[in-house]
């Protein structure tokens, strides 16, 4: 049920003594202000419970402050910094994220991506190079302006900001190389819908059987990425993989959990098992050991794409590889 009684733009412009014109540049962060009309509009309109109708502005030709983000997933902490980078950076430019998740689902993406354009959102930020065509249709024919984040290895639909998993990969390969580490397990998740890691481990096993290693285990669960997981995968690892003497994960979580099960069962490592992971995640540092791991660059990453989708340049799309970092710890 409509209720008439609903506070209006007027009602907004009489409470905070402006005219409602400055009323609706202020809430839509259009032109400048001082601190004093900016807080009176504000206080006015939370006292008298107003909302303003974006959409309604969206229709009279003005841009929408909406920026539609779809990622695979929040069950892997590696999205924590790239959201932090976007709602930052969006914050700082008045626009606003709008979130959706396909947990690793290409239709799924396609469908979220579909609902987000019906909203006619400035812009959309997408995760990897990999989608559906249908997708690839509905972004371009909508106008939208688009970055795709985490991948390098590829052709975008537009603009990109992503690392090279396959540089990733073969980094890896080589200094497991070095150590002289050449019969290899790798551990991953998702089910291999993960199309990044993917990328990353084929090229981690290239260059390993090039230099005269071996992958003598390889398990790819399922189930999403945890320390939980990682420290499972391992169990199983060590118990089948004979001569094993080093581990490859698909990310840091998987890896700390294989620390985890060492430690607990007082298997040396390196001594006994070398282990590694992928993307340097803050929370390595309280670990016992220091895991040796590929740092990227994830809140850069969400800033770049965040201010390309935000802001009308009319230079050609980007396409960025941003460098990523061997960081050897304690654990190769």
């Amino acid at each position: 049920m409509v209720n008439s009684d609903r506070p209006t733009m007027h009602d907004v412009a009489a409470a905070a003594g402006v005219s409602q014109m400055t009323v609706s540049r202020v809430l839509r962060g259009d032109g400048y202000f001082s601190q004093d009309v900016k807080k009176r509009v504000a206080d006015a309109a939370a006292k008298l419970g107003y909302i303003h109708n974006r959409l309604a502005s969206v229709q009279r030709g003005m841009k929408n402050p909406m920026i539609g983000v779809v990622l695979p997933t929040l069950k892997n902490h590696v999205f924590t910094d790239v959201l932090a980078g976007i709602n930052d950076t969006l914050s700082s430019l008045n626009m606003r994220p709008v979130f959706g998740v396909s947990e690793y689902s290409a239709t799924a993406e396609e469908t979220l991506v579909r609902d987000m354009l019906s909203w006619q959102p400035s812009g959309l930020i997408l995760s990897g190079l990999e989608h559906t065509e249908g997708l690839k249709r509905a972004v371009v024919q909508s106008g939208a302006r688009v970055a795709e984040i985490m991948d390098a290895d590829g052709t975008p639909i537009s603009a990109s900001f992503g690392v090279s998993q396959e540089t990733a990969g073969a980094d890896m390969a080589r200094h497991f190389l070095a150590r002289g580490h050449l019969r290899v397990a790798y551990l991953g998740s998702q089910g291999g819908d993960d199309l990044r890691a993917a990328k990353r481990f084929s090229a981690f096993r290239d260059t390993l059987l090039a230099g005269d290693g071996e992958i003598i285990y390889e398990r790819i669960s399922k189930a999403p990425s945890s320390m939980t997981l990682g420290r499972d995968l391992a169990a199983t690892c060590l118990q089948k993989a004979e001569g094993c003497d080093a581990i490859y994960c698909a990310n840091d979580d998987l890896a700390a959990g294989a620390l985890m099960h060492c430690i607990t069962n007082e298997v040396s490592v390196p001594g006994d098992i070398a282990l590694a992971g992928f993307n340097d995640l803050p929370f390595l540092a309280a670990l016992p050991q220091q895991i040796t791991t590929t740092h990227t660059p994830l809140y850069e990453m969400g800033v770049r794409a965040a201010k390309y989708v935000a802001l009308d340049s009319p230079d050609d799309p980007p396409k960025e590889a941003l460098k990523t970092r061997l960081v050897i710890g304690q654990t190769t």
